[in-house]
């Protein structure tokens, strides 16, 4: 089990940005894909970015061009920078890991955080 935390979440109007950092606990975060998601009220979760080892990285089109999905070997974190954000932006984010390479459906990650919350107002 890989412990993750998550933080950066907030408050912000639109067109603005905010910048999500998870760090994981694991001795081997250089061999882990990590992936960010995304579930608002009453939704499905769904795939936001995510980042392979070797720093290939994959946007749902939603957050194509407005997102930027980043990894930290030597820190062991992951960051999603988040800009031109809309309200439909709004949701509890959660980041995930699996071994190597990313998938973009939640049902192949084992290990997620808590989340943390994107509120976007207009």
């Amino acid at each position: 089990q890989v412990q993750l935390v998550e933080s950066g979440g907030g408050l912000v109007q639109a067109g603005g940005s905010l910048r999500l950092s998870c760090a994981a606990a694991v001795r081997t975060f250089s061999r882990i894909a990590m992936a960010w998601f995304r579930q608002a009220p009453e939704k499905e979760r769904e795939f936001v970015a995510a980042i392979n080892w070797n720093a290939n990285t994959g946007y749902a089109d939603s957050v194509k061009g407005r997102f930027t999905i980043s990894r930290d070997n030597a820190k062991n974190t992951v960051y999603l920078q988040m800009n031109s954000l809309k309200p439909e932006d709004t949701a509890v984010y959660y980041c995930a890991v699996r071994s190597w390479t990313f998938s973009r459906h939640v049902e192949e990650y084992d290990n997620w955080g808590q989340g943390t919350q994107v509120t976007v107002f207009s």
